[in-house]
């Protein structure tokens, strides 16, 4: 590895810890149901977006708030002597990518079979303060 990819890799991995995020891997429903529930709570206050998810009757906003939760947790854990009241945290950022795909067979009649794709999706969920007047 040359030394610029390497200082920039450095750079990267130090902005990275100064960042609240979470990751949910190889979730089993398709990346455009968690699409729906990903572009309502975007940029919203974090209080309003976990009661959006609790109140949403869709599969993926359960699976979105616990992930919004492990979030704010990474937060605290990052930001030792605050509390997330405090921090005037907001959604900045939710992107979610398809994952792997498993490829199924279903028998047709007369002797055919139809591919099945079973989708599955990555999300990360970035949770920042409003005021970002870090010491």
């Amino acid at each position: 590895m040359g030394v610029r990819k390497r200082n920039s890799a450095n750079l990267r991995k130090e902005a990275k810890k100064k960042i609240a995020f979470a990751k949910l891997n190889n979730c089993p429903t398709s990346p455009r149901k968690m699409r729906l529930i990903a572009d309502l709570i975007r940029g919203m206050d974090v209080e309003r977006a976990l009661s959006e998810l609790k109140l949403n009757p869709k599969e993926a906003s359960g699976r979105m708030e616990k992930l919004l939760l492990s979030a704010l947790a990474n937060w605290e854990a990052k930001n030792e002597g605050k509390r997330m009241d405090e921090g005037n945290l907001y959604v900045s950022e939710v992107k979610v990518d398809s994952g792997r795909m498993l490829k199924r067979v279903q028998p047709a009649p007369q002797g055919r079979a139809h591919r099945i794709r079973k989708r599955s999706h990555h999300v990360t969920l970035v949770v920042d303060s409003k005021n970002t007047d870090n010491n």
